[in-house]
């Protein structure tokens, strides 16, 4: 504190404001000080600490030079309610010769500290770094010592102020607008190929329809698959309808088009997690909401429809799906491997797990396996009464 000196909180004339918080005392080292609950205001040149409404008034202040400051450092201490405050650590050079009297001559400390009752603000914290990193008051000194300094003093951008801080805050808004506006013109670039494309794939799978080339039927499903799968081309939407009625019907009609011939390769049931990932993926930026995709999946009629387990678990699947034809299957894949668990039936078929938990619980409510519970988990067994 003994590089603290008496003053009247008046700014001088080459000083300029830039930042100020509430609620602060002053330490002189580790030791507290009776400059509690008072106001400290940053300037361009100095940090003025007045007890509240003293520095408004341009009343007596106490004032600190930052030419002074060497380094800043923050401290977490303790505050009420287990919650964590910092402080800030003022690491200050030696007593300079011109120095005025002040508060604490007789202090040793060769730092103070900077709290409040919440901590000290960020933002005043960061003005404060910004502020000592210029150092203004080198640059005049020069000026004034007839120096001759880099850059002129008309092409000198001084950090430091409210000024200074609102021209970065605009400089970095008009770079962020244009990065913006350059990512939507790439969209924009982008959502006209998507379009393309999907004619294209269209086009394409039209004629491998129709067998033109020497292509298997394997691959014709396999790559038809593919194509149509890159997106949709005129999704539905709220805003192409009239109602919320006429909106998922259509949705519903245009899910089943593009859902028949993926959930009939996963064996005829997908479920509603992969269709919503799916669909939404193919419709690019008009994604649709969960709560959308469920209700017009409660309108599908045909091929497909919605199916809900005991579980809780809903699927997609296929209209002519058999239960009793896939519980076979599945008592077959456990019979080759004597016991199977539902992670491993999904890596053997190729499903999620939550489809072959439910496959093997369906098995097993039409009795052709049986399970064993264990600390190892749940397990199915081939039903030996059935034998």
């Amino acid at each position: 504190m003994n590089r603290f000196e008496h003053c009247q909180a008046r700014l001088a004339e080459n000083e300029s404001f830039v930042a100020k918080d509430r609620n602060i005392k002053l330490y002189d080292g580790d030791a507290k000080t009776n400059f509690e609950d008072g106001e400290i205001v940053l300037t361009s040149h100095r940090l003025l600490w007045g007890r509240n409404g003293e520095i408004a008034r341009g009343g007596s202040a106490l004032s600190l030079r930052l030419k002074y400051v060497q380094s800043l450092d923050e401290e977490e201490a303790s505050s009420m309610l287990f919650s964590r405050k910092k402080r800030i650590i003022l690491r200050l050079a030696a007593v300079l010769p011109d120095k005025t009297p002040g508060p604490m001559d007789n202090s040793v400390a060769s730092f103070i500290k900077i709290s409040g009752k919440n901590g000290v603000e960020s933002g005043f914290v960061q003005a404060l770094q910004e502020t000592v990193a210029a150092k203004i008051w080198l640059i005049e000194e020069r000026e004034n010592a007839g120096s001759t300094s880099v850059q002129q003093p008309s092409q000198r951008t001084l950090r430091t102020g409210i000024v200074g801080i609102e021209r970065k805050l605009i400089e970095k808004q008009k770079q962020t607008d244009e990065n913006i506006t350059m990512a939507f013109k790439d969209l924009g670039k982008l959502m006209e190929m998507a379009k393309d494309m999907v004619t294209i794939s269209k086009i394409v799978s039209t004629k491998i329809r129709e067998r033109q080339g020497d292509i298997s039927e394997d691959e014709t499903v396999r790559f038809k698959s593919y194509l149509m799968s890159l997106g949709i081309d005129d999704p539905v939407t709220r805003d192409g309808t009239r109602s919320n009625t006429e909106y998922f019907m259509k949705l519903s009609q245009q899910l089943c088009e593009m859902l028949l011939d993926p959930i009939t390769e996963a064996g005829g049931m997908m479920s509603l997690a992969d269709v919503y990932c799916r669909v939404n993926r193919a419709r690019g930026l008009e994604l649709l909401s969960p709560e959308d995709l469920l209700e017009a999946c409660k309108l599908l009629v045909g091929p497909i429809k919605l199916r809900q387990f005991p579980s809780g678990a809903m699927v997609l699947q296929l209209e002519n799906h058999d239960d009793e034809l896939v519980s076979r299957e599945t008592s077959e894949i456990v019979k080759k491997y004597n016991s199977i668990s539902a992670d491993e039936l999904a890596r053997v078929v190729g499903i999620s797990l939550l489809l072959a938990n439910e496959r093997l619980l369906v098995a097993e409510g039409l009795g052709n396996i049986c399970r064993d519970e264990s600390i190892e988990g749940l397990r199915f067994y081939p039903n030996l009464f059935l034998q």
